[in-house]
């Protein structure tokens, strides 16, 4: 197939996209058609990578209101929730859920995720369910399945063996919840297993962390010191961190230097923590979001995720990656003109290093031929206009598509 007449990420050049065998064939300009080849004309619109959703709950996706609302918007009452929801589950009613969840995900491009499954459950299973829709939904999307243990790990009865049980099953990362556990100790070593474990069944960490309003909540220092001690380093990524937020300067000055050394990634949910944090303030209300423009100051790795979809913790959400972008450019003020061009990455090559991809991502000769086709010339146009994704190829073959928008003004 080619793939003609294409801006690739925001280039200053038109070129065309040569697809063999699901592979980057040939990328430049003015590539001549073969006999017998498709071609597509795409008439100058834009190329982006896949998009990826680095940390989002499937397991919990479509339960708002089930079976009562969180009427506080707090995440504690979220939690609450969701442990009389999780009394209900099956593990057919998480499949039909999660399928329905990962339809509207591709529909906005997404092709790549990584799931935080709640594994405080004596059963484990929504982990059961996810182990089998990751090899189901393969040839769709990519799931990475972390376990996460929701209600802690030393907090919760039995915590520790059901994390290695889920381990065991086959989960890809381990997690933890540091900022939920009963004691400052129990934080810590609650950390210090969640490393140990991923050290002796070589997996990826990512843990909820300080996602609280709290300034005294500090596992992040615990996870980037342990990151940085292990030698995990970037296979460790710390999700939230909402109370980096409320750090005095000094503090993070110095925390600063850890967090390079450690070499951990980042992610921030734009559109859950602006809603669930400053819930216990009056006036002035904290915005409750990590410090996403410092960190990528400092050359530290961060994404962005959605984090929740129609759930316990956030009453609304299509899947979209790009309202995260939107939401996060706003409230991490980031809308300069650059900034706003460059924000794709923060849901693609930024998300592909925190889910450790390697170099097999990306629009690049010998690459798997996975992309989008946006209608626009360049991400700012795309993300101001909410244009379009107009195709989705997964290995060469499409699996999504859509129609330019048909508006018309009657005057």
């Amino acid at each position: 197939m080619l793939i003609q007449n294409v801006w690739i990420e925001n280039a200053t050049e038109v070129s065309d996209i040569r697809v063999t065998d699901g592979k980057f064939e040939e990328i430049g300009p003015d590539l001549t058609p073969r006999p017998g080849e498709e071609v597509l004309d795409c008439t100058g619109t834009l190329v982006l990578p896949p998009f990826i959703e680095s940390h989002v709950h499937l397991d919990t996706c479509l339960t708002a209101g089930e079976p009562v609302w969180n009427q506080s918007g707090t995440l504690f009452e979220g939690i609450q929730c969701w442990a009389m929801r999780k009394e209900m589950l099956s593990k057919q009613d998480v499949k039909d859920r999660v399928r329905r969840a990962v339809r509207m995900q591709a529909q906005n491009g997404v092709q790549f995720v990584r799931t935080h499954v709640d594994v405080t459950d004596p059963k484990l299973t929504a982990m059961e369910a996810l182990l089998e829709l990751r090899e189901e939904l393969r040839d769709t999307v990519d799931i990475q399945v972390v376990a996460f243990p929701q209600e802690g790990i030393d907090s919760y009865p039995n915590g520790r063996q059901l994390m290695e049980d889920a381990v065991r099953m086959g989960a890809d990362a381990v997690g933890a919840i540091p900022h939920f556990e009963f004691t400052r100790e129990y934080a810590v070593d609650s950390v210090n297993f969640a490393m140990k474990l991923a050290e002796r069944y070589d997996k990826l960490v990512d843990v909820h962390c300080d996602e609280i309003d709290d300034e005294q909540s500090r596992g992040l220092e615990v996870l980037a010191a342990r990151a940085y001690e292990s030698g995990l380093t970037d296979r460790v990524t710390a999700s939230h961190t909402t109370a980096m937020h409320s750090y005095n300067n000094a503090y993070v000055t110095k925390l600063m230097r850890l967090l390079k050394l450690s070499k951990i990634n980042f992610v921030s949910n734009p559109l859950v923590n602006t809603h669930l944090q400053g819930r216990m303030d009056t006036y002035p209300k904290r915005r409750g979001i990590t410090r996403v423009k410092e960190l990528l100051a400092e050359g530290i790795n961060v994404s962005f995720g959605h984090d929740d979809i129609f759930d316990p913790w956030y009453p609304l959400g299509t899947g979209d990656m790009r309202d995260a972008v939107f939401m996060g450019l706003h409230v991490c003020q980031m809308m300069g003109y650059q900034e706003i061009m460059d924000s794709y990455k923060l849901i693609s090559t930024n998300a592909a290093k925190t889910l450790h991809l390697g170099s097999c991502y990306g629009v690049r000769v010998g690459n798997p031929a996975s992309f989008l086709v946006l209608d626009a010339d360049n991400f700012y146009n795309a993300l101001n206009r909410k244009s379009e994704i107009l195709y989705s190829f997964k290995n060469g073959r499409l699996i999504a598509k859509s129609a330019p928008a048909q508006r018309e003004v009657l005057f």
